[in-house]
């Protein structure tokens, strides 16, 4: 064969196992977006930097291979990466700095996360409220598949005990979880966190977690804790047979 057809057929492959992903900044200021894929659970990552600069309006694409697994997107607020990486964003850090770290680059919370797990027969995604707010964001799927997301700003309303941090107006860039904020005061035996005793869905339901009416009512198709599977509006599929591609917009 030759090797122009060589390159078409490499092509046409890596074309087919890839899906694209659209990554839209829709706020009216400028946010830093991250990617992290936890390397414990598999290694095909997107083939994108782990972070970038997203002005206000802007977009990018890139791709994702068809494998990706426990891989997740969220936006950085605030940033100034002349500071050590953790404590680089207001909300939202990573270690690396600007690029967040292949390893230990998960993000710092409270921040709102798109999760995604491929795992060759369906397509699981969701909109993590889990570790608290920063950004709205949508997932939109192509294919007919469902959205997810927290479309509202919760950071305004957000109850006294989980609000902040704060910009350098007071105005509040993020909403804590009540785990987060450590309300009961042990978080390795917390109702709020679903740790210790409460590690299991039946002993650590929706009821028994701190201001979860006003994380699920205001972001009804987001996870809005551990255990939210039983609202059965928390995480999304898409068969991979449909071979969707997705568009993750912040403040859609």
């Amino acid at each position: 064969m030759k090797l122009a057809a060589l390159l078409a057929v490499a092509t046409a492959a890596t074309t087919a196992s890839a899906r694209t992903f659209t990554v839209y900044n829709a706020c009216p200021f400028t946010i830093w977006p991250a990617i992290f894929t936890d390397l414990n659970v598999g290694s095909a990552v997107p083939n994108h930097a782990n972070g970038w600069e997203a002005p206000a309006w802007s977009k990018v694409t890139f791709s994702v291979p068809d494998n990706w697994r426990a891989g997740r997107i969220w936006g950085r607020r605030n940033c100034d990466f002349r500071k050590p990486g953790a404590q680089s964003c207001l909300t939202g850090s990573c270690n690396g700095g600007l690029v967040c770290d292949n390893r230990s680059g998960a993000g710092v919370p409270p921040a709102t996360l798109a999760e995604f797990t491929f795992d060759g027969t369906d397509d699981w995604y969701d909109v993590s409220l889990v570790d608290g707010y920063n950004l709205p964001v949508r997932i939109n799927p192509t294919q007919g598949c469902p959205v997810a997301d927290c479309a509202k700003d919760l950071g305004p309303d957000c109850p006294a005990p989980l609000k902040g941090p704060f910009d350098s107006t007071g105005f509040p860039v993020g909403c804590k979880s009540a785990c987060l904020a450590n309300l009961d005061g042990n978080q390795a035996n917390s109702a709020n966190c679903c740790s210790g005793s409460h590690s299991t869905p039946a002993t650590c339901p929706a009821s028994g977690v701190a201001y979860y009416s006003y994380f699920k009512n205001n972001c009804p198709r987001s996870y809005a804790y551990a255990y939210d599977e039983s609202s059965g509006n928390a995480l999304f599929k898409c068969p991979a047979s449909r071979r969707a591609d997705y568009t993750i917009t912040f403040c859609p």
